[in-house]
């Protein structure tokens, strides 16, 4: 298929409109809604296919309790309140996929399981993986609140107690329950940021 244009309605719900937030609606996400965000997440690329994000959806009380109990005080109460909230982290073990990711390339499993640097690979890729999540929570008409204001030994040592994930981020997800009650913030213009030589 070839790459086209999408139309600017899909900019808007993607960029120009989309905001993060914290102000959800009463409506429910279900779990439908967090299966069609993975089917969308998980397409774009990462390096050599290797697809190191991995999730917790952290809906119960009793969960939900376990995960605020890590976070700054400024967070807790909103993501108590959210419809749906994600743990993002990177599986640092992820070389024991890639046989079936890559599969043209069964010594992967090898060399990224030799990796010393493994676990670096692991974080940046799943936080690539990270962004496309965000993309696609928006793709499907939902918002977003991402958050990194959390302990995060804290966080693995009681979600993720093997040590073989590592926690990146928690995501508040929901309906916008109205305008932010802040003005978009500044980005940085393409000279500050950017050269073409």
């Amino acid at each position: 298929m070839p790459t086209q244009l999408i139309d600017q309605a899909a900019v808007q719900v993607l960029f120009t409109e989309a905001r993060s937030t914290h102000p959800f609606t009463d409506e429910p996400v279900t779990d439908a809604d967090l299966h069609t965000i993975w089917s969308l997440a998980r397409l774009p690329p990462t390096s050599a296919n290797m697809n190191p994000l991995r999730m917790v959806f952290v809906q119960s009380p009793e969960a939900r309790a376990r995960l605020v109990a890590h976070m700054a005080e400024s967070n807790r109460d909103k993501t108590l309140a959210a419809p749906a909230v994600a743990l993002l982290a990177a599986d640092t073990a992820f070389h024991e996929y890639m046989g079936e990711l890559f599969p043209t390339r069964p010594d992967f499993v090898e060399i990224f399981g030799a990796d010393p640097n493994r676990r670096e690979t692991a974080r940046f890729n799943a936080t690539l993986q990270a962004g496309y999540f965000l993309l696609a929570v928006r793709a499907v008409g939902l918002a977003a609140g991402p958050m990194t204001g959390f302990d995060f030994p804290g966080m693995d040592a009681e979600f993720f107690p093997d040590d073989r994930l590592s926690s990146l981020m928690v995501v508040n997800i929901g309906y916008p329950g109205g305008p932010s009650p802040f003005a978009r913030l500044p980005r940085l213009d393409f000279a500050q940021v950017a050269q073409i030589l």
